[in-house]
């Protein structure tokens, strides 16, 4: 069952959030990661984008069923020689963006690696999703969507396929996991961080079971 949003740009530059998530992108090098941020966050593609060098992050809000959402969303270098520096940023997320690339089968490969890295360094609650990014190369694909699925379901993640290129899914990817990790908030009723530290952090007045939005796994 898909969840339906309400989405969009916050209007108000600077307004107080009602919520403040963090978020990591996650994968091997070279599998899109700082384009799908770019095209979140400022609607562009750089052909010639550079490998992240430990990490770097940007910030975007967004109203999600009435309710205005920060989120902090930190590019982790995917290269095995930063994997000291990257690991020590996984610390306080509420979710991640597990990536590989469909015409990479190494990159998926890879993903059981980076899953367990993010597991071992995150609360266990945290919601994960898997992309397969560079949609727009299926003529190219090395992993199939049935592969995707399958290990999607067998280690509880969303799933979704995307491009960073002609933006495919890129919106409704963010969206739809921001929209789960308020409600396993809610159902769990965990995650409230202090000050300004990234976490779930409602506003003064606003419960965290106030959002009433519904995602499925």
């Amino acid at each position: 069952m898909k969840p339906s949003l309400k989405t969009g740009i916050l209007p108000i530059e600077g307004a107080e959030p009602d919520y403040l998530l963090k978020i990591i992108l996650v994968g091997d090098s070279g599998v899109g990661k700082t384009n799908l941020l770019s095209q979140f966050v400022r609607n562009q593609f750089n052909p010639e984008s550079k490998t992240t060098i430990g990490v770097e992050f940007a910030t975007r809000t967004i109203q999600l069923d009435g309710k205005t959402i920060k989120a902090q969303i930190w590019d982790t270098a995917g290269q095995e020689r930063y994997r000291a520096i990257t690991s020590a940023y996984y610390k306080g997320a509420n979710g991640a963006m597990l990536m590989y690339d469909i015409t990479n089968s190494i990159s998926f490969n890879s993903l059981s690696k980076w899953l367990k890295e993010i597991r071992d360094n995150t609360d266990r609650k945290i919601t994960v999703m898997l992309i397969g990014n560079k949609s727009d190369l299926a003529n190219m694909r090395s992993i199939t969507l049935t592969e995707a699925k399958n290990y999607a379901e067998t280690e509880n993640l969303l799933f979704l396929e995307t491009s960073a290129l002609d933006s495919t899914n890129v919106q409704q990817a963010f969206t739809t996991l921001i929209s789960a990790i308020l409600e396993e908030s809610i159902s769990s009723g965990i995650g409230i961080s202090n000050g300004q530290k990234a976490g779930i952090k409602p506003k003064p007045g606003v419960s965290v079971g106030e959002n009433e939005n519904k995602c499925c796994k």
